[in-house]
């Protein structure tokens, strides 16, 4: 069977059936080989409870919980929670994945409930908001991890935009970052230890040759990066630890007031 989706960098991803991962799409990028290369940085174990955010057709999920014993929270707001149901019963493992249909801002978790969060191919939409991090970093225990991987920039972009991404290019693209951005924008809170951000050597290739077999009529972005050569275009990843001992601000969602009447206008 010539599968598409096999790629010597990622030994546990060619395992799976190039059918279920083509049914399971839901963005730009194969959620089986990102996860299999940020797992490589997170020590996941057995038993340990995991947030995966943003996690689209829970195909990400899925994969955490098979290769590494974990359990999941497949979290997610595009995605239907009982699509996701669903595809969790036919790959035998409901009994830890748990599928949850929630926005990244209002999470309906505990404080401190998982043992790691991680995020694939999704923290951009969200987590470029300065006060993001406060909020999130509030759900993983102290010492706990939280990965981020996705499509990303190679380098920011300054000034004029490359004559050869602008067909391709839309407003919402400027959310994609570099790695050394995130390590900047992560470090400077002070609520993470930041063990490494860097990006998947020749991933532009990778993020090309997803396209050709998933979308290949998308020509303004395979030629985007087929143009850029990995000059910006390619996948970042961002790991780093939640500190010990550091107190984090619960979140407003609301001011206590009370109204009392005073005279509206000097007499």
């Amino acid at each position: 069977m010539n599968n598409p989706f096999s790629q010597k960098e990622f030994p546990r991803s060619s395992a799976y059936h190039p059918d279920w991962i083509r049914a399971g799409v839901s963005g730009g990028a194969n959620a089986l080989w990102l996860t299999e290369w940020l797992a490589q940085a997170m020590d996941l174990r057995p038993g340990m409870r995991v947030l995966d955010l943003g996690c689209g057709r829970a195909l990400s999920s899925i994969f955490l919980h098979r290769e590494f014993g974990v359990q999941v929270w497949a979290t997610d707001l595009w995605c239907s929670a009982d699509e996701n149901l669903r595809r969790i019963r036919d790959a035998g493992v409901e009994d830890g994945v748990f599928p949850i249909h929630a926005d990244a801002r209002s999470l309906p978790f505990a404080a401190e409930f998982f043992d790691a969060i991680v995020s694939i191919d999704s923290y951009f939409y969200y987590g470029t908001d300065d006060l993001y991090l406060n909020y999130l970093a509030r759900f993983v225990k102290p010492g706990g991890p939280i990965g981020i991987a996705g499509a990303g920039l190679m380098r920011e972009l300054e000034g004029v935009l490359p004559e050869h991404l602008r067909a391709w290019w839309t407003p919402e693209l400027w959310c994609l970052h570099s790695a050394d951005w995130w390590r900047r924008h992560w470090e400077r809170t002070g609520f993470l230890d930041i063990g490494l951000a860097d990006t998947l050597p020749e991933g532009w290739r990778l993020w090309r040759e997803w396209h050709l077999a998933i979308a290949p009529d998308n020509l303004p972005e395979i030629q985007a990066l087929e143009a850029d050569q990995g000059r910006y275009l390619g996948y970042v990843r961002c790991v780093g630890r939640r500190r010990e001992g550091i107190q984090l601000e619960e979140p407003i969602v609301s001011i206590p007031t009370q109204y009392t009447k005073t005279p509206l206008l000097v007499k």
